[in-house]
């Protein structure tokens, strides 16, 4: 599931009065008290035809589109919103059409009934229908995380793996975290303390099912003691389903904007490829290159940089319209600073690690001379390094960009364990000895009346999922590479982190993540096995992940009286489906795509260059081929990156004496360095084009447009985000399909790309790149 900032919600949200007589009936929990209903209707059908028609199909639908979207340069990511609204009246025109006729169903024990129609739409159904399309969105990452592990081996290192291992490696990381997640229900989902931050604002669109007034206002202090609001849900008062007069409906207003949106992309998507990346000083110093490192929105940092292609504002940070404005600020800070400071320092005043012999913004890896690394000279028919042939070619460099972004990945893992530690650790501890002696709320209480689920389903499915995965790592050892001691190591790694992470992300909504550590651990361990390194990267961060995405949808479900069997089998079964949907695409167009994600060989305007991929190999390179001991350690050229980790860990313990120091400076505890530090966690693959163009819309609308015109953003804000992705992901695959699997394309200046050839230049003297003038 998508994240929001934690200071979406208070930090330190209020407590029920222990000696209020009622307080056995609302939630110790105000955030909660404010938003869930107490109330449920146990009458109310779950398992209905349109429940498993609408959800089956958006959690297809999803799947298809983000595994599709994933390939481009820009890869926009559906999520479950879009769903929410578009199936609300898609689910009410099938209660007003489908017949109400029952059928009889001969079953062991006595005939069931059964209906195409049982009643009114409701919020129920509703609910399980985000759950299918979140499972389509793979809870927020956009596509199976180990589809990455079948791209790097077939498009990266030209490899082969077969769909049956493929197949395997999606669907065991993506389920193993399952088992032990229902294993850890009772001390994070049952205990209202664990109230899940994040599930409210999941909980609000669904909940307008119900004719009640839910609005939340967030309190923040400013400096200057202005008081800033801004109510998460997205939705008031009246639904979508409303019928109005005065005003568009929100339904009205959803589709134009997704008519609008569909027909613009053509434009971007096809016609006009140019104005995704408006890198207008380029244009106006075409033979200057530091101009163009400075102008080039993927490039180079990105000054001035615009875009007019909503996929470019929305891939790899979000919709900017989901983002609360101080999620945004904090963001932009940590951009500004990183980008507009730290990197031009590093690279021009210090010249760090000879930067200026490589491009200033590049993901790729290099020789010491600044030629693009030549990763197959260093790879032996087993699959592993060739340490002879790596000597001779030499050590690999990284532009300063991708050196200081592993720094700063560093700081922020750091970062986060200190934060949470000396600013919510009290919290922490205090909520979970709370959950162990406090009483049942009355949202636990009110899910006494369902059946729960029989424990052994989840020892069946951890047990099961864990002998497939042996099954994969020594029959099919070959094409994974991963030891079964490898699996078994990574899955406990996972099993000891989602507790305590899942007690932080229910308690303060950060969840921190374990993927560089467990690649680290891994590459000191094997070094010279890249598959190996990234597979148990997967099990042990992936599978920690679903754990803590399933322990989060099932709070929904509690908030919103879902019986578990329901939420349980909608949870799995869509994983499933999901899954098999994503691996199946990605070998269709991995196989059907000539020269995909191959930027040497692919044409200026074309969109199959697999940013995220990209990245995802030069990790596999560096932790796994390599080994860090050669990157990172005594051996390598990067050694003191490693002093990262320290700066990391002490910058929020500054912070927070800081705040003991001076406790009457409201601004001080706002310095949430894990984000400052962790702005530019998504570049690569992002570039500074999706920062300008996210900063700029999320302050527009998120500010201005909720300062100025309130009423028009609680009404209309989230739809629009929801129209805009919709439309352009419906005409990018229908593009596709009808020109591109065609092979029709156009060829003139504006399918050229940004049209900044010397951003990847170096500047030192005497390096001779081609393209490039020589210094």
């Amino acid at each position: 599931m998508g994240t929001i900032s934690d200071d979406t919600f208070s930090a330190n949200p209020k407590l029920a009065d222990d000696d209020d007589p009622d307080s056995e009936d609302i939630s110790p929990i105000e955030q909660v008290r404010l938003t869930v209903l107490n109330t449920d209707d146990p009458s109310l059908p779950v398992w209905t035809f349109r429940m498993w028609t609408l959800g089956v199909f958006s959690c297809g639908l999803l799947a298809f589109l983000n595994q599709f979207f994933s390939y481009r340069t820009e890869p926009l990511a559906i999520t479950q919103l879009t769903v929410q609204i578009a199936v609300l009246p898609i689910g009410r025109f099938m209660a007003a059409a489908l017949p109400t006729r029952q059928f009889r169903i001969p079953v062991i024990g006595g005939d069931r009934r059964f209906s195409l129609n049982p009643g009114p739409f409701n919020m129920k159904e509703h609910v399980l229908i985000s759950i299918f399309a979140n499972a389509g969105a793979a809870f927020g990452n956009g596509n199976a995380y180990a589809v990455g592990i079948i791209d790097i081996i077939k498009a990266f290192y030209y490899r082969n793996i077969s769909f049956l291992a493929g197949w395997l490696l999606v669907i065991t990381t993506q389920v193993l975290g399952y088992g032990w997640a229902g294993l850890m229900r009772k001390y994070v989902i049952e205990p209202a303390h664990m109230w899940w931050p994040g599930t409210l604002v999941q909980y609000c669109p669904i909940a307008e099912l119900k004719k009640t007034n839910i609005e939340i206002r967030i309190e923040i202090d400013w400096p200057d003691n202005t008081e800033f609001k801004q109510p998460p849900c997205p939705f008031s008062a009246k639904a979508l389903h409303e019928k109005e007069t005065k005003r568009m409906s929100r339904a009205k207003f959803f589709v134009i904007v997704l008519v609008c949106s569909f027909a613009w992309y053509a434009v971007p998507g096809y016609l006009f490829p140019t104005i995704t990346t408006i890198s207008w000083v380029c244009w106006a110093f075409p033979k200057s290159v530091t101009a163009q490192q400075l102008g080039s929105g993927m490039q180079g940092l990105g000054l001035g940089a615009l875009t007019l292609d909503w996929a470019a504002v929305s891939s790899f940070l979000y919709s900017p319209l989901l983002s609360p404005f101080f999620a945004t600020v904090n963001v932009f800070v940590g951009y500004f600073f990183i980008i507009y400071l730290a990197m031009p320092i590093a690279y021009w005043s210090f010249n760090l690690y000879s930067a200026n012999k490589f491009p200033i913004f590049s993901s790729h890896l290099f020789t010491a001379q600044g030629q693009a690394y030549n990763i197959s000279e260093i790879v032996n028919s087993k699959f592993e390094l060739d340490l002879g042939s790596y000597q001779q070619e030499g050590h690999i460099h990284l532009s300063m960009f991708f050196a200081l972004t592993y720094g700063f990945g560093f700081a922020t893992i750091a970062a986060t364990l200190t934060h949470v530690g000396f600013f919510y650790g009290k919290e922490i501890y205090q909520r979970y000895r709370a959950s162990n002696q406090g009483k049942e709320d009355i949202h636990t209480r009110l899910m006494k009346r369902y059946p729960d689920i029989p424990i052994w389903w989840f020892y069946v499915m951890l047990l099961g999922t864990i002998a497939v995965s042996l099954v994969l790592c020594i029959v099919l050892k070959k094409q994974v590479q991963m030891p079964w001691w490898g699996l078994l190591f990574a899955s406990a790694m996972a099993f000891i982190f989602t507790l305590p992470i899942s007690i932080i992300t229910a308690t303060t909504n950060q969840t921190p993540g374990i993927n560089i550590i467990t690649e680290y651990v891994m590459g000191i361990i094997l070094p010279g096995e890249p598959i190996a390194n990234v597979c148990f990267k997967t099990f042990g961060y992936m599978s920690m992940a679903q754990a803590v995405s399933f322990l989060s949808d099932f709070k929904l479900g509690h908030y919103m009286k879902i019986p578990p069997r329901s939420m349980f089998l909608v949870q799995f079964i869509g994983t499933i489906i999901a899954g098999t949907i994503n691996a199946v695409v990605a070998f269709w167009l991995l196989d059907s795509i000539p020269n995909i994600c191959n930027t040497a060989l692919l044409s200026a305007d074309s969109p199959w260059t697999c940013p995220g991929d990209r990245v995802f190999f030069d990790a596999s390179v560096i932790w796994g081929l390599i080994g860090p001991r050669r990157i990172f350690g005594h051996h390598g050229d990067y050694k003191a990156m490693n002093w990262f980790f320290l700066i990391g860990g002490l910058g929020p313990f500054l912070v927070w004496l800081l705040h003991k120091a001076f406790p009457k400076q409201t601004w001080i505890p706002l310095i949430n360095l894990p984000v400052l530090l962790g702005a530019t966690g998504a570049m690569p693959p992002a570039t500074p084009l999706n920062y300008n163009a996210w900063c700029l819309v999320g302050t527009i609308f998120n500010f201005f447009i909720f300062r100025y015109r309130k009423k028009w953003w609680q009404r209309y804000n989230y739809i629009l985000s929801a129209a805009l992705d919709a439309g352009v992901a419906f005409m990018g695959v229908l593009v596709y399909f009808t020109l591109g699997m065609e092979n029709v394309s156009l060829n003139w200046w504006g399918t050229g790309g940004e049209h900044c050839p010397l951003a990847a230049c170096p500047t030192a003297k005497g390096i001779v790149v081609d393209g490039c003038p020589v210094f």
